[in-house]
């Protein structure tokens, strides 16, 4: 039963899970929170004159925007999973609710900007249901994450940080690419930095998890898995997103990034290469854990002597 003795503890965590989608929006909010130009804008209009919004709501960015949701989403997970038992009976509800709430309000506002402003028509109304449904799976997808963080066991945790270093990868990209975090002439050196995160990623959650048990073994692969499906997917969805031409024609939009997906699925540098290092991210991880329990272990005698 929900008392108000209850709900006094668990209210701070609302702050958590409405601080945590926050943060995760400062790479969008840090550049002027500026709707990018729209290719279906009603009026023409200056770049700079374009409305304030939450989410950069453009078919260039739907990689962006699903990262920047579940990664709010792992932080508040993360948050309540660091303080385990500190968190009282419905914090990690409350920590839900929280995220939940910055996230709806952030799709809520973008979506009424965005309506207000764009041409009247079937591509128009196309172009505003992709945006809208695909941030509403990536709330739901969050929920997921966050929950699976917070409470999971390990290999439900590594699950969880693979879909999050894939996620991350394409958060990274969009803050440094599209939206001009870094000087122009950096934009290569970003890109070669970027790409190789959801794979290094994926490598150091499954060498946390480990493999000592069947659950453990099936999550790593699992893991590998989501690193090159997910790799694939995030690029096939930008590239068909991204031509202007297929705006009007969602059929050939899906089919094209099909097209796109099987191509990047049976590209060595692409998927193949991508598994590679995050095999070789998880064998320098695994070492260094070793190292740093091998370091704990001899401590805690000497801790245990010196009382």
């Amino acid at each position: 039963m929900l008392t108000r003795e209850t709900t006094k503890t668990a209210a701070p965590f609302l702050l958590v899970g409405a601080g945590a989608a926050l943060l995760a929006l400062l790479p969008w909010l840090a550049t002027g929170m500026r709707l990018p130009l729209q290719n279906l804008w009603a009026a023409s209009t200056m770049p700079d004159d374009m409305p304030l919004v939450l989410l950069p709501f453009s078919q260039y960015a739907l990689g962006f925007i699903v990262s920047v949701i579940i990664t709010g989403s792992a932080i508040a997970g993360g948050i309540v999973r660091l303080l385990g038992s500190r968190v009282p009976r419905f914090g990690l509800a409350a920590a839900l609710v929280g995220t939940l709430l910055v996230q709806v309000i952030a799709l809520v506002q973008t979506a009424a900007t965005v309506i207000g402003g764009l041409s009247r028509g079937g591509a128009a109304t196309v172009y505003l249901v992709a945006l809208v449904g695909g941030t509403l799976a990536a709330i739901l997808l969050g929920v997921l994450v966050l929950l699976l963080i917070a409470r999971a066991p390990a290999p439900g945790v590594a699950i969880a940080l693979s879909i999050v270093a894939v996620a991350v990868g394409a958060s990274m990209s969009g803050a440094v690419l599209p939206f001009g975090l870094v000087v122009f002439e950096a934009h290569d050196l970003a890109r070669a930095a970027v790409q190789w995160i959801p794979a290094i990623g994926v490598g150091v959650a499954i060498a946390w998890s480990g493999f000592a048990t069947v659950g453990r073994a099936v999550a790593a692969a699992g893991s590998l898995l989501l690193l090159w499906l997910g790799a694939a997917a995030f690029t096939a969805i930008n590239a068909a997103a991204g031509t202007r031409v297929l705006a009007a024609y969602p059929a050939e939009m899906v089919e094209y990034a099909g097209q796109v997906f099987a191509a990047v699925l049976g590209s060595p540098r692409e998927s193949v290469v991508q598994v590679a290092i995050a095999v070789v991210a998880m064998l320098v991880a695994l070492v260094v854990f070793r190292v740093i329990r091998s370091r704990r272990s001899a401590e805690a005698p000497a801790d245990a002597a010196g009382a």
